[in-house]
């Protein structure tokens, strides 16, 4: 991509490099110049994006929606986009590469899940992928995107896991927490237990090539064990299920929860269509170990709530769709309390949070949500990688999947905080 994009003449002093010709270091060495922006220079990615993106700016008008295409989905190189119909993916692809050709850039290694989206584009254009399958139709058609697998034929997205041999330390359990890209948090309670090895090394002060305690040792063989599980989760990429129909509603419910150990919060997409049925869904989640000063729960489920409070407002800068209701899901009565006060001055810590948390959240989309039935419960006590399948983590807790999506005695308890805050000015 980089050498698509040339460098304006004044600024090409800037890449110049020394030449020896036939590799003779002992000749006098030539010196060059760069035209064109290079991989390893910190510049190009931030240059070739804005040459994409103006490219796309000045033929908006000719090619709106592959214009909208390049602007607001494109993470460098790669372009990832969902449309409702084949027809609609065919049209995009068509206008894409028109534009691109406008600036001299060649869009290329398509690919989607329904293969005669792939009819219009030529064999040379599509992903490699797409043309071992095609070789050998038992193959398993995969793609590396945005660091995840996705399963194209099933449409699920999965787990790239290098199992490559690493020492027991605290500089080989970095490495192998570190591999593991979780964009979304879909497997941030599993990796938060690794986190949590890690941390207590730190506590414990071991070197990094030191050998891990007894202790630690059994605790991170059995996490490295199960990363074989993690390879076999397979999540559904699209938020609900085909034929799903009309949706008429669509809402956001944020969790929160935190322990001594982590704190973090996960957030749900909720879907009602014109039948009455409904569908929920973890959209995005994080996971954070709690920090090694000692901190009150109290203040670690504030800090939770704030996370959930970031999360929102990043979800709805990002999704392209209109959402109707959004609700905040605690089970700490406190937390509660400090959102809805408004006649007592907390401490600086507390004053900050709550601060951030009104300033992007109303007080009233606050509800209480018993321990039980919180999925943020857990981001904050971890879960082994079998079981991000066999709780409600990726599914929502059950109430939300009932027409009566909010039970009366939430709204009860919610109320009693408050009221409780107020009296005692707290």
């Amino acid at each position: 991509m980089f050498h698509q994009f040339y460098v304006s003449s004044k600024h090409r002093c800037y890449l110049r490099f020394l030449w020896w010709e036939q590799g003779d270091l002992e000749s006098e060495p030539k010196e060059f110049q760069m035209k064109v922006h290079l991989f390893g220079a910190a510049s190009s990615p931030g240059c070739a994006n804005f040459g994409l993106k103006y490219l796309a700016h000045q033929q908006r008008s000719k090619f709106p929606s592959a214009a909208a295409f390049v602007e607001n989905n494109f993470y460098v190189d790669d372009g990832l986009i969902s449309v409702p119909t084949t027809n609609d993916a065919t049209t995009l692809i068509t206008e894409a590469q028109k534009l691109c050709k406008e600036g001299g850039l060649r869009l290329h290694k398509f690919n989607s899940n329904r293969s005669e989206v792939l009819d219009c584009v030529n064999p040379s254009e599509r992903a490699t992928s797409v043309v071992s399958a095609d070789l050998k139709p038992d193959l398993t058609l995969t793609e590396h995107t945005l660091g995840m697998r996705w399963h194209v034929k099933s449409d699920c997205l999965g787990f790239y896991i290098d199992l490559r041999d690493k020492p027991d330390t605290r500089r080989g359990i970095l490495s192998v927490i570190a591999s593991l890209y979780d964009l979304l948090g879909f497997i941030s309670p599993f990796i938060m237990n690794g986190k949590c090895i890690l941390q207590d090394l730190c506590r414990r002060s071991i070197g990094w090539d030191d050998p891990l305690p007894e202790d630690l040792l059994v605790r991170w063989e059995k996490w490295k064990f199960s990363l074989q599980d993690v390879k076999g989760l397979m999540i559904q990429r699209c938020y609900h299920p085909q034929g799903f129909g009309k949706i008429v509603k669509t809402e956001l419910n944020h969790f929160s929860d935190a322990s001594s150990l982590a704190y973090g919060a996960c957030s749900y997409l909720r879907f009602e269509n014109d039948k009455g049925e409904i569908h929920c869904v973890l959209i995005m989640a994080k996971a954070r170990v709690a920090p090694l000063k000692i901190t009150t729960i109290p203040r670690l489920e504030l800090t939770a709530a704030v996370v959930a409070a970031r999360l929102s407002v990043l979800l709805k800068s990002e999704l392209d769709m209109k959402i109707d209701t959004e609700f905040f899901w605690t089970d700490s009565q406190v937390v509660l309390s400090y959102i809805n006060n408004e006649a007592r001055r907390f401490h600086v810590f507390v004053a900050n949070r709550v601060q951030i948390i009104r300033a992007n959240t109303n007080p009233n989309q606050w509800n209480h949500v018993d321990t039980t039935e919180n999925p943020a419960d857990h981001a904050s006590r971890g879960l082994c990688a079998s079981e991000i399948l066999t709780t409600n983590w990726l599914t929502d807790p059950e109430f939300l999947w009932v027409e009566e999506r909010i039970p009366p005695e939430y709204f009860h308890l919610t109320k009693m905080a408050c009221n409780s805050a107020q009296s005692k000015g707290k």
